[in-house]
């Protein structure tokens, strides 16, 4: 984020973060890139850092503030490191809200210290096999029986579906509830008979990230373990959605700096006819015209992070910020690559690996076709 909207405790916290970063994670990425997932032990680290729960209640062990700037902070940090393996986002920025929100007091005291210490990690399950956006689409059911509901059904693209311990599942539980979506959240724990994981799932981009697929098999999930009102799952996801995609904007747009600063740094130092290829004037173009839609992009996405701070929260700027923001970066990151010509193509080179783990950026969150329908619709086309 630009200095001007960061207070000097916000610096002070990035200057930690990019600490451990390069403490605890640089060394290793590489390492956990080849075996496809982080090291367990890389989440008990974070969490004796203070670096996750940062919205939790400190008697649970979290940081007891609502301002999004830190975990926007540690993504951005994380980013310009290139350690595109690590669930900490997912983890504080989208389950978070849901357990802090919609749990009950003795659901927190049972899952939140071990999420803020790291010994619990978390994910949440909605996209399946044949369902995707439309959430009204899954299939993955939920039939009261009694204390328990009798989950069955399958989960794919689950980010730390390895790792973690708690999963919010949504499934449907009321079928011919079609106005409100019939589906409900429940957690899903590590160990519950029928709870099954696939292999983590081989994907172009972001090697280190643990993503798998999810099955359960008539999993009896206790009553305790609904998570907000029955029936109004679809609603609770709705509302926690607009956080996780002005979280995607940020990261994007740091992404989207990080490649620029190192293409920009090239082309004042490679030299082709006797001249650095920066002095072309069309290569000098392509950098000015990306400098300036990245300061577009920077200021746009800092006055939402204000704003969602200030209780200003509007879903249709969230997704106005996420589709613009992931298209740019993607953008920015192949005219970076094709400055670097050959050398862009190295799998060795930051550019190259930023090209493919960047290519999630527009999926995540919901399509950014998706997110284009909900602008169009609420200007009432």
């Amino acid at each position: 984020m630009q200095d001007h909207v960061l207070d000097p405790e916000h610096r002070d916290f990035a200057a930690m973060a990019r600490l451990f970063i390069a403490r605890e994670i640089s060394p290793h990425h590489a390492d956990w890139e080849r075996a496809g997932m982080v090291d367990r032990d890389v989440w008990r680290a974070a969490g004796r850092a203070g670096l996750l729960g940062f919205d939790v209640a400190p008697e649970y062990g979290g940081g007891g503030t609502e301002d999004i700037r830190y975990p926007i902070l540690l993504a951005e940090e994380l980013i310009r490191a290139g350690a595109s393996g690590m669930g900490f986002g997912l983890h504080n920025e989208v389950v978070a809200p849901y357990l802090n929100q919609l749990a009950t007091p003795e659901q927190q005291r049972r899952w939140l210290p071990g999420f803020c210490s790291g010994d619990l990690v978390s994910a949440i399950a909605i996209t399946e096999p044949g369902a995707g956006s439309d959430l009204q689409a899954i299939t993955t059911s939920a039939v009261l029986d009694g204390d328990a509901y009798v989950l069955t059904g399958a989960k794919t693209f689950v980010t730390n579906g390895i790792h973690a311990d708690l999963v919010i599942v949504a499934a449907k539980t009321n079928p011919a509830d079609r106005l409100r979506g019939g589906i409900s959240l429940l957690v899903v724990e590590r160990g519950m008979p029928g709870f099954d994981r696939g292999r983590p799932l081989e994907k172009i981009g972001q090697h280190a990230q643990d993503t798998a697929e999810l099955f359960f098999d008539e999993v009896r999930v206790p009553v305790t373990n609904l998570l907000g009102r029955p029936d109004r799952g679809l609603r609770h996801l709705m509302e926690n959605l607009q956080r996780e995609r002005l979280s995607i904007a940020a990261t994007a747009v740091a992404g989207a700096e990080t490649v620029f600063a190192a293409t920009l740094q090239y082309c004042r130092t490679r030299t082709a006819f006797g001249q650095p290829i920066g002095g072309f004037q069309h290569i000098r173009f392509e950098l000015a015209e990306m400098s300036t839609e990245l300061e577009i992009a920077r200021t746009y996405v800092d006055r939402c992070v204000l704003d969602h701070n200030a209780g200003r929260r509007d879903p249709v700027t969230a997704a106005r910020a996420k589709w613009w923001t992931t298209d740019l970066q993607k953008r920015v990151v192949d005219r970076c690559l094709q400055l670097h010509g050959g050398y862009g193509y190295m799998r060795e080179q930051a550019v190259a690996r930023a090209f493919l783990d960047t290519r999630m950026m527009p999926i995540y969150g919901g399509t950014n076709e998706i997110m284009k329908e909900m602008i169009g619709r609420s200007l009432g086309v």
